[in-house]
């Protein structure tokens, strides 16, 4: 019994002394990885900058099959969090500052620690050097376990550099993954629909499409607004120059409604008309690639571009139904003149669209508009 209790004393003042050394230790801690990922700055930063995504490349994610994700309704920018519950342990994220395609400053709660983490985005030979920086101060429990795991710069170390080779190879994939088919003439149909207008840079549409189109539809459920198809985008003109385009951002609705005086959604018409009809398969980023594609069909078959208007893209499969880039199909259409033969006018070989039914308008001219 003696020696028992000389082990019990033992062990306690192995506890003890165990105890005081890791309480002792010092709590701040630093630790930092880079990469260089093979995508553009813009893309990277893009991708990073939305939490939906991080399921994808953060290695604490991918390791734990079972981990229970949370998202709330802002994912994107400040603001924007996320938390999750898994065998390792709980914690959520928060986007506290962004500074467009350069850096994010994010707040992280894991098990009771507290840390600040900053991205930084460079452009470099090879794509963008993505550092991941995480600085903090760790609690009591935290100490004792990276005290038997190789310590915290090792620990979270190798955590960031296995999520930033995730996330170059996912981006590689998603990204880089791509297909462009010119379908040929077609007659558009048309719609009703409910809109926002305004300038924006050509690099910021799909940016701002992803604030502008939940807005609208919020309001149509709100005011139990029937939705007649998937949401497009009009450019009513498209300077590559200036990288400055008009753009309306669309929801296409089945009834024609009039909306209230002041408001900053607005009504309009999309009527009929002919178009050469590309489908592109992929990110948004290969945009240019099917507008190239699409004028080239227009030249080498002498098509008569109509300039009422630059074109339209309908996002038939978006990140709304499936956040794989490589997945997302955008169907756009370029106005055409009709040709004109001895005083006759025709389009020949159009393929005609899926029939949208149009109830008999009744129009208001004060408070309608068409587009065209």
């Amino acid at each position: 019994m003696r020696i028992l209790k000389y082990i019990f004393l033992l062990l306690l003042l192995s506890f003890v002394a165990l105890s005081i050394f890791v309480a002792t230790q010092k709590g701040d801690f630093t630790v930092e990885r880079s990469q260089i990922i093979n995508s553009p700055k813009s893309t990277v930063f893009n991708f990073v900058n939305d939490y939906k995504n991080w399921e994808d490349f953060s290695s604490w994610i991918v390791e734990d099959p079972e981990m229970q994700l949370s998202y709330p309704k802002k994912t994107i920018g400040p603001g924007a969090s996320f938390s999750w519950e898994g065998k390792e342990g709980t914690g959520d994220l928060l986007t506290i500052f962004v500074k467009e395609n350069d850096s994010i400053a994010q707040k992280m709660n894991y098990d009771g620690t507290s840390s600040s983490i900053f991205w930084t985005f460079k452009d470099t030979i090879g794509g963008t050097k993505v550092t991941w920086k995480t600085t903090g101060k760790m609690s009591f429990m935290m100490k004792v376990y990276t005290a038997f795991n190789g310590g915290i710069n090792k620990m979270m170390g190798e955590t960031y550099e296995k999520s930033l080779a995730n996330l170059d190879k996912t981006l590689d994939f998603e990204i880089n993954t791509y297909a462009v088919k010119v379908n040929g003439l077609v007659k558009k149909l048309g719609t009703f629909y409910l809109r926002q207008t305004f300038t924006s840079e050509i690099s910021k549409v799909i940016k701002n499409a992803q604030i502008v189109f939940p807005k609208i539809i919020t309001f149509c459920e709100q005011n139990n607004i029937e939705l007649n198809g998937k949401p497009f985008i009009i450019y009513h003109t498209y300077d590559s120059v200036t990288g400055l385009t008009k753009v309306s951002f669309c929801v296409p609705i089945k009834n024609q409604i009039l909306t209230s005086s002041g408001s900053d959604i607005l009504t309009g018409t999309l009527e009929p008309f002919d178009a050469i009809k590309t489908t592109l398969t992929g990110d948004y980023s290969h945009t240019k690639k099917a507008l190239d594609k699409a004028k080239v069909y227009s030249n080498m078959n002498r098509i008569a571009i109509d300039p009422t208007f630059s074109h339209l893209e309908n996002f038939t499969i978006s990140k709304t139904e499936i956040k794989n880039p490589s997945k997302w199909v955008t169907e756009i259409y370029y106005p055409i003149r009709p040709k004109v033969i001895s005083g006759t006018t025709f389009t020949p070989a159009l393929k005609k669209e899926e029939a949208i039914k149009i109830p008999a308008p009744v129009i208001n001219k004060e408070e309608e508009e068409s587009e065209f």
